[in-house]
């Protein structure tokens, strides 16, 4: 039974709460003051985009606790950090909210060791700045080398890029939903130096920031559309609507205490039986816990099984029934090699 407080449900598209998340009173500390730019409209529900989220989203089944954490996170405006092993659905979480709360496409933001910060912020295409400066010269004999006062902050915003994080920090009446996944294979300083963007909600371009006294506006691309010519004023991106920010983690490392504590904390355990079944008929449309789903059940128990001995990912159980589906692997004296070849183990000795 839903909550009266909840806004995210994971049940669909859902009008009425996303005009209560709209209205909503942030916390007074995480009360932000960008103001958006009437001329830049954020994608909708319409667009392939939108139904990649739509299509990845639909198909999650919360539990009541999930559901808990996760309106949390929503009322506080705080980032959700998710834990839990490999398979268990932590990045689909994300486009459950964005489709539940109709949201629009997520911000996709996968993070290597060899990520920084700014990555996630802008993109500055320095050397594509200097080669077309060099082409100008060899197109105008004589040219000064530096453009006159007042034309270098509309050359240089060609180079310009918000990032998935940027885009997600533009100043907007409703948030957008930002994955930021797999957080723990990050270099040890990222954690520490999203503190002070989670924190004040904005960034600062330097870029634009030098050039503010010649051209105080420059319009950029976004993550989703090089060519949507948003508005930064000073060189400053600043939310209104704190986006709804959704971090992912293997448990790979430990993050510090100033981290933990900015995030609303979810871990997802390994789904049961009666999970896996609604997952099954959610993504499938395959009711197994009926008469004619013994052979799918049979599926289930052996997935089950099988997990004692190394992680699971939930898709390969889909894999297995999605095979059965379609008649393959279907010989009684195939059934061991089709489990092996479909449910190899994510780690443990035989992974």
């Amino acid at each position: 039974m839903a909550k009266d407080w909840w806004l995210y449900q994971g049940e669909g598209p859902g009008e009425d709460r996303r005009a209560r998340l709209e209205a909503g009173s942030p916390p007074p500390w995480r009360d932000f003051t960008g103001v958006p730019d009437p001329a830049y409209g954020p994608p909708g529900r319409t667009g392939e985009a939108w139904e990649r989220t739509r299509r990845r989203g639909e198909g999650y089944v919360p539990d009541e606790p999930e559901k808990d954490v996760v309106n949390t996170a929503l009322h506080l405006r705080r980032p959700l950090l998710v834990t839990g092993k490999p398979g268990v659905g932590k990045s689909t979480l994300a486009y459950s909210i964005a489709a539940d709360l109709a949201l629009g496409p997520v911000l996709h933001w996968p993070i290597t060791s060899r990520t920084v910060l700014r990555d996630g912020l802008y993109l500055y295409d320095a050397i594509g700045r200097l080669q077309e400066a060099g082409l100008e010269q060899v197109r105008l004999p004589g040219a000064p080398a530096a453009a006159p006062p007042g034309s270098a902050a509309p050359s240089i915003a060609r180079y310009l890029r918000l990032g998935p994080l940027g885009t997600a920090l533009l100043p907007q009446r409703r948030p957008r939903v930002l994955l930021i996944d797999e957080i723990d294979k990050s270099d040890i300083d990222l954690p520490g130096d999203l503190l002070t963007v989670f924190e004040d909600g904005g960034f600062v371009i330097p870029e634009l920031a030098r050039l503010a006294k010649e051209e105080p506006t420059v319009a950029i691309g976004t993550d989703d559309d090089p060519d949507a010519g948003v508005a930064v004023t000073q060189g400053r991106v600043q939310c209104s609507y704190f986006p709804v920010v959704v971090l992912t983690s293997n448990g790979e490392r430990d993050f510090p205490p100033a981290f933990l504590r900015r995030c609303v904390r979810l871990h997802l355990e390994a789904p049961g039986p009666e999970k896996l079944a609604r997952i099954v008929r959610g993504r499938l449309g395959v009711d197994i816990t009926g008469a004619d789903g013994t052979e799918y059940q049979d599926l289930v128990r052996s997935f089950l099984e099988r997990a004692e001995d190394g992680d699971l990912a939930t898709d390969q159980l889909l894999n297995a029934i999605q095979l059965r589906l379609a008649g393959a692997w279907s010989a009684p004296g195939d059934r061991d090699r089709f489990l092996a070849t479909v449910m190899q183990h994510l780690t443990g000795p035989t992974a």
